[in-house]
């Protein structure tokens, strides 16, 4: 059982710029209480064996091999191109220049 105090509870409301009624303080003692106590048995639990990790499970990457390939050139790229410029696709300006 924590040792949780309503003053407690103002205390941190307070810390966190939380206005609490006088009800409200109440109700969070005894679920703050309950909070404080779950983690307190998860403290209790045997971790030595386990090792840490990032996922429950484990991960395979599954990305392929960076290699050279021959790839599309640009005049071939711009070949069916309605216009081109600088071996760039050239399109209409659809903003000013202000």
């Amino acid at each position: 059982m924590s040792s949780l105090s309503r003053d407690d509870v103002a205390h941190l409301a307070g810390l966190a710029r939380i206005d609490l009624s006088d009800a409200e303080l109440d109700k969070m003692v005894g679920e703050l209480s309950v909070i404080l106590e779950s983690v307190a048995k998860v403290q209790q639990a045997g971790a030595e064996d386990a090792p840490p990790m990032s996922h429950p499970m484990p991960l395979t990457n599954v990305t392929r091999p960076d290699e050279v390939r021959p790839s599309l050139g640009a005049d071939a790229a711009l070949a069916m191109a309605p216009a081109s410029e600088l071996q760039r696709f050239s399109v209409p300006r659809i903003l000013a220049e202000d």
